[in-house]
């Protein structure tokens, strides 16, 4: 009885052992999902959207230690035309918190539910996406401590960046419009372009943030919400930057470097709005002084995340 009750046991995992590999090759040989042809262009989903976006931006000395992460939060909100009834759809930063070093994560009183509409390019007044200028200027937090202007400015750049221009077709080319099969790669428009980066006092005109050349690459299928989502990935290339500052009256230092950044972007394929972006950038710098030391080198590491959120999600956090 032992004996027929082993050979019984051996059969079955050697039944086993020979249904698997069948199971499996006939899951693995039906490439027609990954084969078939995508539209990654069509039109977002005309439904209020919610996002929070985090960015954190660590400084490095040049042995590589760690001596500083600052941590910029937004909480945005877009609301189309169709609902709002204004003429134009509108994104509403609902808040914007900014936690330094160590120190409290403490909001940003001015920027808190302010209203913009979000313009392709760069606007009449020289403002990239419109962003207008002069509400950063003298930002201070609740405390009344002045705060890091320039990265608190970039985050809704970075945000408009992703979500609106790669993410979203382009009218002279070279976009998301002309990816159609997962493994497709571009040299996205935004290579090579040259965008002003001057903001107020604080960053004079002249300076400019130079991109290499930028790719877009439709890389796969992902799931982000529960929601199918094409995955995309990016990549600046060589990138390079000059920043020109007066930090006090007849005193004006410039800032030279070099950028590498590159994420991925998941977008949903029914709604055609972006579930999920993440940048991670590397930046070498120098800075030159008109006084002792004459030039400060720096390293830095900024990470991104951008998650679209529930409506219940978003209001309770």
């Amino acid at each position: 009885m032992k004996k027929n009750l082993l050979l019984q046991l051996k059969m079955v995992v050697c039944a086993c052992i020979i249904i698997i590999p069948i199971i499996t090759c006939s899951q693995t040989n039906d490439y027609s999902i990954l084969k078939k042809e995508y539209n990654l262009a069509g039109n977002r989903l005309q439904e209020t959207q919610y996002f929070f976006m985090e960015s954190r931006l660590i400084t490095y000395q040049l042995d590589g230690t760690r001596i500083g992460s600052d941590i910029f939060r937004l909480h945005l909100k877009y609301i189309p035309a169709s609902i709002s009834g204004e003429k134009d759809d509108q994104y509403t930063c609902v808040r914007f918190t900014v936690q330094l070093e160590d120190s409290l994560e403490v909001a940003l009183p001015a920027l808190e539910n302010w209203t913009y509409v979000f313009k392709e390019g760069i606007d009449e007044n020289g403002q990239v996406f419109g962003i207008d200028h002069g509400k950063f200027m003298n930002l201070v937090d609740e405390r009344g401590k002045s705060v890091p202007t320039y990265h608190v400015y970039n985050a809704f750049i970075d945000f408009h960046g992703f979500c609106d221009v790669l993410a979203e077709p382009t009218s002279a080319g070279g976009g998301i419009q002309d990816l159609n099969t997962i493994g497709e790669k571009i040299v996205h428009a935004a290579a090579f372009t040259e965008p002003p980066v001057n903001l107020g006092n604080d960053i004079l005109e002249g300076s400019f943030f130079k991109n290499g050349q930028v790719t877009l690459e439709f890389k796969g299928l992902s799931v982000v919400n529960g929601r199918s989502c094409a995955l995309l990935e990016y990549d600046s290339g060589e990138s390079s930057f000059k920043m020109i500052m007066k930090p006090i009256p007849n005193v004006q230092i410039e800032t030279v470097g070099s950028s590498h950044y590159m994420g991925d972007i998941y977008k949903d394929f029914e709604t055609n709005w972006v579930q999920k972006a993440t940048l991670k950038e590397f930046v070498v710098s120098e800075t030159a002084l008109p006084m002792p030391p004459g030039k400060i080198d720096a390293v830095n590491e900024r990470d991104i995340l951008i998650r679209h959120v529930s409506q219940e999600e978003f209001l309770t956090n």
